[in-house]
């Protein structure tokens, strides 16, 4: 799948949520929060592109861990323009040294565990935002 393929609104909320494992009526509350902004069908249904479900799917998480949806959206919206800001910058052909990469901890509470983590952004990735 490319990058410009994972922001076409192409699952319905049905299938979205489906795939995700959540209930329509989170993915209309995140679309309330401003978080993701659902595109439209010719008949005014609700389409998802697979980012949205990414972030979607990461708010869910956080809530999960004991956020506040407030909160969430918060995280799930600077860390999606940190992995943005990094790939504009290798598409600059800049690199990023030790420390600096866009591998952002996925789990946020030193209390559940070992964190999993996103990968970095491909180099080739490429997206506007």
């Amino acid at each position: 799948m490319t990058a410009a393929s994972d922001d076409v609104p192409a699952f319905t909320m049905g299938r979205a949520a489906e795939s995700i494992g959540v209930t329509p009526a989170f993915l209309r509350s995140l679309d309330d929060t401003g978080l993701i902004e659902a595109g439209r069908s010719a008949g005014g249904h609700r389409r998802y592109s697979r980012h949205q479900l990414d972030l979607a799917a990461r708010a869910r998480q956080l809530l999960d861990e004991g956020f506040l949806l407030a909160a969430a959206v918060r995280i799930v919206t600077l860390e999606d323009r940190l992995a943005a800001a990094h790939r504009r910058i290798a598409e600059l052909g800049g690199t990023l040294g030790p420390g600096e990469d866009a591998t952002i901890p996925t789990q946020t509470r030193r209390d559940l565990g070992r964190p999993a983590y996103y990968p970095a952004p491909a180099q080739e990735r490429t997206r506007a935002h």
